[in-house]
């Protein structure tokens, strides 16, 4: 059996959906994990470019995808983003939904933007999609799962049980039960035929000897737990979340492939400590379009950071590096890798869980000499050139893990592979 996770290694956009389209071209199903309609996973080929927040992009190839229990997943969005995707001639026939995931509804958006609103100049810079909200209701035990959101009568009485309680926490809501019931039966409906016990369905891939591909939401340094806390997402995106959020044992996986970019980037509030704030970082946010997928929002931008993919690594066993966006940093004269953090004058490896001391560190840097080559169509690593090949190696001797692939640009067919991992 083979099971690969692909983990995005910083704090999300690094392009995971771009090498999961790669590597789901090997997988016979590809699952995600955790999250909900907050990520954004652009794909590109053939000419067209794909913008996908729930669904899995090994929608594209084997178009077998499981959206497991660990998510949190509002079906009105899921019923767009499958109707963008027939209406492009991309089948989801092969889409299979956990009835252990749990459902977003209208008043966990409104929630979301409430509490936003309420953090004033300390909130922090959610998406609004209900997701926080969702997470609280599964953890306090008064959420509404998927499968029981399929049976109608099911489905009305425990609205009847949680609308109250959450309008008793937050008497400013304005929703009615049958209001809710009503609509939201009909996408229960649609999303029925695809519900099943997801967790059941992956010990018989495995059993069969299946090659199944995990793929995260977001990246690892917005973990609830490992991430810059309270600024972070409301789950696990690392391979530290794969289990729970998928219902597999951890000798289910094999390969654990993290996610970076060349540079840094980051949307939102909370620390940042190798963020450039210059001209250099609006060049490289204009080459690498660095804005959004969901909210479209201007990511800021730092250098590359090993003290956070080292963390990364940990959390997630990382068995390989794929380093995206490297064609971007062409151009620039002079790299910097941080290597290290000081803190209080002292020398430190990780990142200090108190976000106060966090936002006192101080990046150590290391300076290479960058090129002015076009990497745009290389095919191999030693068609780089030199300054570039250094870059890569002191990366990988940082944060001591091997390169497993890199990419030199959006199309599928620009990204060399270095070992195989499927």
């Amino acid at each position: 059996m083979s099971g690969i996770v692909v983990v995005g290694s910083q704090w999300g956009d690094e392009g995971k959906g771009k090498i999961t389209d790669y590597l789901a071209q090997k997988a016979d199903v590809v699952v995600r994990y955790q999250g909900g309609n907050n990520a954004g996973h652009t794909i590109e080929f053939n000419g067209q470019k794909f913008a996908l927040r729930l669904i899995p992009s090994g929608i594209f190839t084997s178009g077998n995808v499981i959206l497991g229990n660990g998510m949190v997943i509002n079906p009105k969005a899921l019923l767009e983003e499958m109707k963008y995707l027939n209406d492009a001639g991309v089948s989801t026939d092969g889409i299979k939904i956990s009835d252990r995931a749990h459902v977003i509804l209208p008043y966990h958006l409104e929630i979301d933007a409430m509490q936003e609103k309420l953090r004033g100049d300390k909130n922090i810079g959610t998406t609004k999609k209900g997701i926080g909200p969702t997470y609280v209701d599964k953890y306090a035990r008064i959420g509404i799962r998927v499968g029981e959101f399929i049976h109608e009568e099911l489905f009305r009485s425990r609205l009847e049980e949680v609308l109250p309680l959450k309008l008793r926490e937050y008497p400013e809501l304005d929703f009615h039960v049958e209001d809710i019931f009503q609509e939201y039966k009909e996408y229960a409906k649609m999303i029925k035929p695809m519900v099943t016990d997801t967790g059941l369905l992956l010990d018989e891939y495995f059993r069969q000897d299946k090659k199944v591909l995990f793929e995260g939401a977001q990246g690892t340094m917005l973990d609830i737990d490992y991430g810059t806390y309270p600024y972070v997402t409301s789950s696990h995106p690392g391979a530290n979340g794969v289990c729970e959020g998928a219902g597999i044992g951890p000798v289910n996986i094999d390969e654990v492939i993290g996610i970076v970019k060349a540079y840094t980037t980051r949307v939102g509030s909370g620390a940042f400590p190798t963020e450039i704030d210059d001209e250099v970082g609006n060049r490289i946010r204009e080459v690498g379009r660095e804005y959004g997928t969901v909210t479209k929002r201007p990511r800021r931008i730092g250098w590359f950071d090993a003290v956070v993919v080292n963390q990364s690594r940990r959390m997630s066993g990382l068995t390989g590096l794929s380093i995206m966006l490297l064609d971007v940093l062409t151009g620039i004269e002079t790299l910097k890798l941080c290597t290290a953090y000081q803190l209080n004058g002292e020398i430190i490896h990780a990142l200090p869980a108190v976000i106060q001391e966090l936002d006192k560190v101080e990046p150590i840097y290391e300076e290479m000499p960058g090129w002015s080559e076009d990497i745009t169509h290389v095919t191999s690593f030693e068609e780089l050139p030199i300054n570039c090949q250094n870059y890569l190696k002191r990366i990988s001797e940082l944060v001591h893990c091997p390169i497993a692939m890199f990419s030199v640009g959006p199309d599928r067919e620009q990204t060399i592979i270095l070992k195989e991992v499927i």
